[in-house]
């Protein structure tokens, strides 16, 4: 390679290093003392790692500390002795006035909600109509000694009612690990002098002192700061710290500085990575930015879409059933006279409008779903969860991790023009290899590229010097090195691009050494900046050729360099991504993009996975300045969303929802619980923070948005399995009651013994319990499904009647060909074997949009249970148990004449279906 130092001579010619002593005698004695000692805590520093590593005997380690120490001792003992300190301008609240503010402001704690009790729970839970539907149901069937039948339905919403608890139980789970991350001690002023104090006692008006290391106990507005970093990324997800500046009392902040971005705001749950402050307290408890996230997660969940389908459904069968069973029961009373006996019909007709087994459908369909997924890296915590993971037609997600590698790799290694030059990564990847001190995510992602060269760089020939650590102040690290091939000592400098600049005087460019005239410094801007708008964090490069017979150097040697050229670093985009979002949109779920990361890279990433940002790109700002009418537009329009904090997202998700979507979202920070529990759906992974993994139903084992796809097809599956029940059940049931109400006008006796209904209910209901393996044709799993009770209902209303057709045909064969009029027990038992065979086998007509048995067939298990409760159907009247259910044997004519009649059904069912499925689609469209 070129060497970069092959004209360092004439340089050092023109530009002189500058030492330490030359820069301090121009010091105030307090600056020249300060600088030693820096100066010695650093090498004091790098001696000991160079000594750790026997590359320096520890005697010449302490000789040469010991020189330096006399250079400390003797710009200190020119230090005057200090004037005593005034009382500060700012003392702070008095012990007195902090009391008061505590009882009017209440203690300083993340979250003060009281937590439900048990009690109150069971309650809620059992105001469900179907739970309650349910309850009464198990009791009628315990009054006319079904117990069986009693003990399953009651049984069933037990198991509800105690998974509802459950689910609800851990939202303060939730809630409270995050009051649990913040508890510390903070020290303020009181009374004109510093105290420390436990966290929770901190109110507004305090003053608190903050250093690195310290949690920001509040949000508090800085007042005075001095090289003050902070990491919020568990409020916003960035993870590199940002710079905080003091603001003057009143004054407004910068245009694109608000919420979150307020660089004279900190807040609370935050912490200090280094240099320090003084700050007011503005905000405590729960009305800090922290706290309004763990009041969020103590608040009741939002209904989901299932939970509001299930409520509605169960309302529709509600109402069916006030109209039809007073009008069974006062009917045959009137006809019967038997009061009793018709109230007993009445009770039996309502058991059988009601779907039962709908629960237990449900429970066996969604475990099963759980299984499957669990194979495909999905964890389900919580069931009816997959059934809205099939119904969501918007995924929001954030972009980091999800879209990208959520890995900082080394993209260009670049000279001053722009070129990419090995002798840049060669430079740079010594500086983060040698360097002593600790490695950030740049420097790895350098020594991962440079490993990635193999032989082209040989870092051995290279042998450590000295170095001068990075601090947040300078923004740029250098270590000294010399080549064992040319024997030369080399400073190698890398740092922020605009720090590095301001230390150079020369760059480098094919090999050739020339000043940095005004010409160069604008191009060296322009290329910066263009990799800036193009989403790379840029670092600069730049070297000198220094003394070799030196052992120390400073920050003063960090001059007259030679720029020799740019690091750009980016998270790349996941190969897998832009299949993944198309695939996406392919099964009709619309992505959005909401992150805390600038609009810049966002946008650039965006663009590198081929994804449509919708009309434009919207950052938190914007959000922060719109209407609720106008959010709700943008969210329709805008698929990109940056640089938003935590309750923005939850915001965003919330608009969504009320605009009628099915919502999921994809997160795994603390910033993401909100959002997370706001959605129909909340998705994390694995590796995410406790609290977002309490906040979500699905955990993912590897975040990946193909990972996701499985889960929605089974989704889709399941929630298409769950409906095939609801449709078949409750139009069968619906056809056979309106029979029941058409026969109890004109029959002198029961059309059906009360316990041939509930015979006839439990072996249909038992037909069906093999739904939940049933195929599911491939185009069901295009699109979104969600709940459409309209669509019930006309599955009902349509097809309920053709059922009731067959029926009254059935009525006239009893009645007129085998003179049943005076035979109650032939009528009875033909109607039963006719009922149940015909709405068992209509199951293999519902089940599917198509041609049953020539475009779609069920699964093994679903023909195989519906032919055995046929069969079991047929040999009941020839059983022993006939007398006891009040069957009798059917003339040899009836069964020829039945088959017909049911394949008639069959058929014209599967016209009435047809034409149901396709308004069913110009309704949707």
């Amino acid at each position: 390679m070129t060497d970069p130092t092959q004209q360092a001579a004439l340089k050092a010619a023109r530009h002189p290093a500058a030492s330490l002593e030359h820069e301090a005698a121009a010091l105030a004695p307090e600056e020249e003392f300060l600088k030693h000692l820096e100066h010695f805590a650093q090498k004091a520093n790098v001696f000991a790692t160079l000594a750790a590593k026997n590359k320096v005997a520890p005697y010449e380690a302490f000789a040469h500390l010991h020189t330096l120490w006399a250079e400390v001792e003797r710009t200190g003992a020119r230090l005057s002795e200090p004037v005593p300190l005034a009382k500060p301008a700012v003392a702070g609240l008095t012990t007195a006035e902090a009391r008061e503010r505590l009882r009017q402001y209440g203690l300083n704690q993340a979250g003060t909600s009281k937590r439900v009790t048990l009690a109150s729970r069971i309650v809620d839970a059992l105001k469900n109509p179907l739970v309650i539907l349910l309850f009464v149901l198990g009791g009628i069937s315990y009054a006319t000694d079904d117990v069986r039948s009693a003990v399953v339905i009651i049984g069933m919403a037990v198991l509800g009612v105690t998974l509802k608890v459950i689910q609800e139980a851990k939202a303060d789970t939730a809630a409270e690990q995050l009051k649990k991350m913040v508890h510390t001690t903070a020290t303020v002023l009181r009374d004109g002098g510093q105290l420390e104090i436990p966290m929770t006692e901190v109110v507004p008006g305090d003053m608190v002192l903050l250093a690195a290391g310290d949690m920001v106990p509040a949000d508090v507005q800085l007042v005075r700061a001095k090289d003050l970093h902070v990491n919020q990324a568990m409020l916003t997800g960035e993870a590199l710290p940002v710079e905080k500046v003091a603001r003057a009392p009143g004054q407004p902040p910068a245009e694109g500085e608000t919420g979150l971005g307020d660089l004279a705001m900190c807040f609370m749950g935050t912490n200090v990575v280094s240099g320090s402050a003084t700050a007011l307290v503005m905000a405590t408890g729960t009305r800090t930015y922290f706290g309004g996230i763990a009041a969020k997660l103590s608040e009741k969940r939002a209904e989901t879409d299932f939970d509001k389908g299930i409520k509605k459904f169960t309302m529709l069968m509600l109402r069916f059933m006030i109209v039809m069973v007073p009008f069974v029961f006062v009917i045959n009373g009137f006809t019967t006279g038997d009061w009793m006996g018709a109230f007993m019909f009445a009770l039996a007709v309502a058991v059988g409008l009601t779907p039962e087994m709908l629960p237990m459908v449900v429970t066996v369909c969604l475990s099963k779903g759980a299984l499957a997924m669990a194979k495909h890296k999905v964890i389900v915590k919580r069931l009816d969860a997959i059934q809205n993971f099939g119904a969501i037609d918007i995924l929001c997600t954030d972009k980091t991790g999800t879209l990208t590698q959520d890995k900082i790799i080394l993209e260009k290694y670049l000279d001053v023009t722009g070129e990419e030059d090995n002798s840049v990564l060669e430079y740079a990847y010594v500086n983060s290899t040698l360097q002593t001190g600790l490695r950030n995510a740049l420097d790895l992602a350098v020594i991962c590229s440079g490993d990635g060269v193999g032989t082209h760089i040989d870092p051995s020939r290279y042998e450590l010097l000295d170095e001068i650590p990075f601090d947040f102040m300078r923004r740029r690290l250098s270590v000294i090195v010399r080549d064992t091939h040319t024997g030369k000592a080399i400073l190698i400098c890398k740092g922020a691009a605009e720090e590095v600049f301001a230390q150079c005087c020369d760059c480098l460019h094919d090999g050739v050494i020339s000043p940095l005239d005004a010409v160069h410094r604008e191009t060296m801007q322009e290329l910066v900046h263009e990799l800036n708008d193009d989403g790379f964090r840029v670092v600069a490069l730049a070297f000198a050729e220094v003394d070799g017979s030196r052992h120390d150097f400073a920050v003063a040697d960090e001059c007259n360099l030679t720029l020799m050229g740019y690091l750009a670093f980016l998270d790349p985009p996941k190969d897998t991504a832009a299949d993944a979002l198309a695939a996406m949109l392919a099964l009709g779920i619309q992505p959005k993009i909401l992150t805390g990361d600038n609009a810049v890279i966002t946008a650039k990433i965006c663009r590198e996975v081929r994804f449509d940002a919708g009309d434009h790109l919207i950052t938190g700002e914007a959000v922060a300045a719109m209407s609720e009418a106008e959010l709700a537009e943008a969210v329709e329009i805008c698929h990109v969303f940056a640089k938003l904090d935590p309750m923005q997202k939850e915001a965003i998700v919330k608009a969504l929802r009320a605009r009628g979507h099915v919502v999921g979202f994809m997160g795994d920070g603390i910033n993401d619980a909100p959002a997370l529990r706001a959605a129909d759906i909340g998705i994390s992974v694995d590796s995410a923070v406790d609290v977002a993994k309490e906040s979500a139903d699905i955990i993912l084992l590897e975040k990946s948005l193909a990972v996701l796809e499985h889960g929605v097809a089974e989704g889709r599956k399941i929630f298409f399995n769950i409906t095939k029940y609801i449709r078949m059940g409750a139009s069968s049931n619906f056809g056979n009651m309106f029979s029941v109400l058409g026969a109890s006008a004109f029959l002198p006796f029961l059309p059906m013994l009360p316990i041939q209904i509930l015979v006839n209910n439990l072996m249909y209901d038992f037909s069906q319990t093999a739904i939940p393996t049933d195929n599911v044709d491939t185009d069901i799993v295009k699109q979104p499904r969600r709940w459409r009770i309209d669509d019930i209902r006309r599955y009902i209303l349509y097809l309920g009647p053709v059922s009731s057709l067959f029926d009254y045909v059935t009525f006239f064969i009893l009645l007129h060909v085998f003179g049943a009029w005076d035979n109650a027990a032939l009528f009875q038992t033909g109607w039963f074997i006719e009922s149940l065979l015909s709405q068992t086998l209509i199951v293999h007509v519902i089940r599917t949009d198509k041609i049953p048995f020539l475009q779609s067939r069920s699964s093994f298990m679903l023909g195989l249970t519906t032919l055995a409760i046929c069969a079991v159907g047929v040999w009941l009247p020839f059983s022993p148990l006939a007398g006891y259910f009040g069957l009798v044997v059917p003339p040899s004519g009836y069964w020829g004449l039945i088959a017909l009649v049911i394949f008639c059904y069959m058929c014209l069912a599967q016209i009435v279906k047809t034409w149901v499925v396709r308004r069913i689609a110009s309704c949707a469209n």
